[in-house]
């Protein structure tokens, strides 16, 4: 099984329906988020996915798409009433 790496896909929508759409397409795959930040796992092939899924959701003259890939080796910085996630791993049934 391919390896999975943690991204944040940042989206800026200026348009209502069309950001339903992609917060709804985005609940089937993050982890964790706030607003329009997600937090997921995903092999890379899943990120083109995604990444391929959500082009056709959006419109590119008037709306954004970031796609970071976190480094694993980086301490997270929580502030506020943040938590980290106690188990490395997790699993989605």
């Amino acid at each position: 099984m391919p390896a999975r790496d943690l991204y944040l896909i940042a989206y800026d929508i200026c348009d209502p329906k069309r950001l339903a759409r992609v917060i709804r397409h985005m609940k089937g795959w993050k982890a964790a988020g706030q607003k329009s930040f997600c937090e997921c796992w995903l092999t890379p092939a899943e990120c083109e996915r995604v990444l391929g899924e959500l082009d056709t959701l959006i419109d590119p003259g008037s709306d954004r798409v970031h796609c970071l890939q976190l480094d694993p080796r980086m301490k997270p910085r929580l502030f506020g009433v943040a938590y980290s996630s106690p188990a490395p791993v997790f699993g989605i049934y």
